[in-house]
């Protein structure tokens, strides 16, 4: 008979132990609240915070001060060349591991201020921020010359086919 008595206490024990511990802080100082939402990075290499990501954002509500600037296309070429777009893009912009930027269809948009964005914040997938390496005025030229890409206006276009 002793013998079915033995679960009784032993479960009052556990339940005496439980109640006790609603309520209270966990161990190691944690917190009984639920985490934060997680948060996505935009692209690989995130832009700084502070000042200077609140003046990229306003330098994206603004318009392009090249647009049809045909030195400043040449000068964006020249970045495009220096900072390796090309490694992803492409020579002369026409696709490789990343996409074409000669075409007509865009994911994010073929507005100056989407492409500075673009180019400024990075996208997911693959796309880094380039905002942390490059002024403001370097990215609004690098959009025109991407811009320029099937115009007429184009710095060193490739030989017709």
């Amino acid at each position: 008979m002793t013998g079915r008595l033995w679960p009784r206490p032993c479960l009052a024990l556990a339940a005496l132990l439980a109640a006790a511990a609603c309520g209270r802080t966990p161990p190691s100082g944690g917190s009984t609240a639920a985490p934060p939402p997680m948060m996505t990075a935009v692209g690989p290499v995130p832009g700084p915070s502070g000042d200077a990501a609140a003046t990229a954002t306003d330098m994206t509500s603004g318009t392009n001060p090249y647009t049809q600037n045909r030195t400043a296309a040449a000068e964006g070429r020249q970045l495009f060349i220096r900072f390796n777009c090309s490694g992803c893009h492409g020579g002369r912009a026409g696709g490789g591991m990343g996409p074409s930027l000669r075409d007509v269809d865009w994911l994010y948009g073929d507005h100056d201020a989407q492409l500075f964005s673009s180019i400024a914040e990075g996208r997911a997938h693959g796309m880094p921020s380039w905002q942390p390496r490059m002024t403001a005025d370097q990215i609004w030229k690098l959009v025109t010359y991407i811009k320029s890409l099937r115009t007429r206006n184009e710095p060193n276009p490739p030989p017709s086919t």
